[in-house]
């Protein structure tokens, strides 16, 4: 075929583009610099092409398939598309590297005109969606439910980086994310929540993002929660823009540049090992069964993963039904792998059978729960209860101090509820409590045969329990960092669950060591989001 590749002198086209020539392609690589593209051809061993794509597009109708790798695509103005239907007027196949959850999403508008001229337009013909979805498509074979999707992109330190991509993160950190959770749409902010992956050999910690995924694969494939994360290799790249999406402004455009000069600074320090993970969970029979599939890349190849989508569907574009849309279906896990083999590149699938926190530290008992009490904890995946609750919040400086320390919610009767319990990846839960506008969180977690609840630095051993159906949530040992909480400066804690026709209800109260004053107290009822 012959192959125009848009940004064929930048990190992923170039790779592209190489991947494409060994394929026995004729290609030629366009961009807006004659000198650069001009090097790059050279360097390749295909033709070249000045490009402009704000200019004269008419060179595309001499190819067989045009793919935009460049972008950022988030940025191309108000006529987007104008590549895309040029290329579907000459009847030429259209792929792009897009990870925009917008711009990938809304191609599908061109898809009556694709159909017509029998060509294919794609967008995410990238690591995302197009070989994230067909790892996900291959994993839930055999499930009986899809209830989770969680995937995550995990480059080297050393490894090239695209400037489109970097700037996509750049541009979205800290800013409102609606996902899918339980079934709902839930707003959260981008790049918060760290979850750390397992690759085998080493480890890596990521960080939502917003990507095609998070708002496509739930329709797709009828999952109730998508998840989306980004990695950095560097612990001090990831904490400084984690602080700064904690702010939640927009990251202005001098800031940018910074960042662009920092990093190629810290480039010497980690490593050019980069990783891809794909997990769904989902239950076959009685059993909650988690599957993965772990892509790991060394020797600084991670940039040619963005690539290999638009290489497996050029081996055999005859295969691609026409229509333009997301690059969601058209991609199978074997051909992804099968594009992989000349790369310094290795995949595996795992699986494990997966018991919900509760039930593990309850055991036989969690079977008394009541309904609602039992279905709330019945599940190792995101789970979303909304309600309304009463808060009352004691007085005097040890209430006042605590509250701080906690971030315990404002007194109010009859306030919005809403509980997120996410899991940790480990077999733990961080449960997210929504009263109206204030967020506190807490971590639990299995240690030995008991349950701990972390409040930051504060970690709390729960005597955990069913009794007459209800579920009860006594403090039984606490510690600081290391150091131990002598018991009598431990809080009281009261903290019942007890089942409701559809739900349950909730009555936690804390009262301060020694002298018993309240500290706070919320009480109210929740139910699934879904079925609320």
């Amino acid at each position: 075929m012959k192959v125009l590749v848009i940004g064929g002198a930048g990190v992923f086209g170039s790779r592209l583009a190489g991947m494409l020539v060994r394929d026995g392609h004729a290609v030629t690589v366009a961009g807006r610099s004659e000198a650069r593209t001009r090097a790059a051809a050279h360097r390749l061993g295909t033709a070249a092409l000045t490009l402009d794509l704000a200019g004269d597009l008419s060179p595309v109708a001499g190819f067989d398939a045009v793919v935009d790798a460049a972008g950022p695509f988030h940025a191309y103005g108000a006529d987007p598309y104008r590549l895309a239907r040029t290329a579907i007027a000459a009847g030429v196949h259209y792929l792009d590297f897009s990870d925009n959850i917008d711009f990938t999403t809304s191609l599908a508008a061109l898809d009556a005109e694709a159909m017509q001229a029998g060509v294919f337009a794609l967008s995410g013909v990238s690591s995302v969606p197009a070989v994230s979805s067909a790892a996900v498509l291959a994993l839930r074979e055999g499930l009986d439910t899809l209830d989770q999707i969680d995937s995550a992109i995990l480059p080297g330190n050393r490894a090239p980086r695209g400037r489109s991509v970097v700037e996509s993160i750049l541009a979205q950190a800290g800013q409102p994310l609606t996902l899918t959770l339980d079934g709902q749409p839930v707003t959260v902010r981008s790049w918060s929540r760290p979850r750390t992956y397992d690759l085998g050999p080493y480890c890596r910690t990521a960080h939502m993002i917003g990507v095609p995924d998070v708002a496509l694969l739930p329709g797709a494939t009828g999952a109730g929660t998508v998840l989306f994360r980004a990695g950095l290799e560097l612990w001090i790249m990831r904490a400084g823009l984690a602080l700064w999406a904690a702010t939640g402004r927009v990251m202005p455009g001098w800031m940018r540049r910074l960042v662009h000069l920092a990093a190629g600074l810290l480039y010497p320090f980690g490593t050019d090992w980069g990783g891809m993970v794909v997990e769904v969970t989902g239950r076959q029979g009685s059993r909650w069964l988690r599957r993965s599939w772990r892509l790991r890349v060394t020797d600084g190849q991670g940039p040619y993963i963005p690539g290999i989508a638009a290489r497996a569907l050029l081996r055999d574009p005859a295969a691609v039904p026409p229509g333009a849309g997301p690059a969601i279906g058209p991609l199978t896990l074997p051909g992804v792998e099968a594009a992989l083999t000349d790369l310094a590149a290795e995949t595996e699938v795992r699986e494990a059978e997966l018991i919900p926190l509760f039930r593990r530290a309850l055991g036989p008992a969690f079977d008394t729960l009541a309904g609602g009490v039992k279905a709330s904890h019945d599940s190792p995946c995101t789970r979303v209860l909304t309600g309304n609750g009463t808060v009352t919040r004691g007085r005097g400086p040890i209430a006042r101090i605590a509250a701080a320390l906690f971030r315990f919610p404002p007194a109010g009767t009859d306030v919005p509820v809403m509980v997120i319990k996410w899991p940790d990846g480990q077999g733990g839960e961080v449960w997210e409590r929504r009263f109206g506008g204030k967020v506190f969180r807490s971590h639990l977690r299995m240690d030995g045969t008991r349950i701990t609840e972390s409040f930051g630095p504060f970690t709390f051993a729960i005597g955990l329990h069913a009794q007459d159906g209800a579920l009860h949530f006594p403090v039984t040992a606490g510690r600081l960092g290391p150091l131990p909480i002598p018991r009598r400066l431990l809080p009281v804690s009261e903290a019942v669950e007890t089942g409701t026709e559809d739900g349950q209800t909730f009555d936690v109260t804390l009262r301060a060591p020694l002298t018993g004053a309240l500290i706070v107290r919320y009480r109210g009822r929740l139910a699934r989001a879904q079925t609320a």
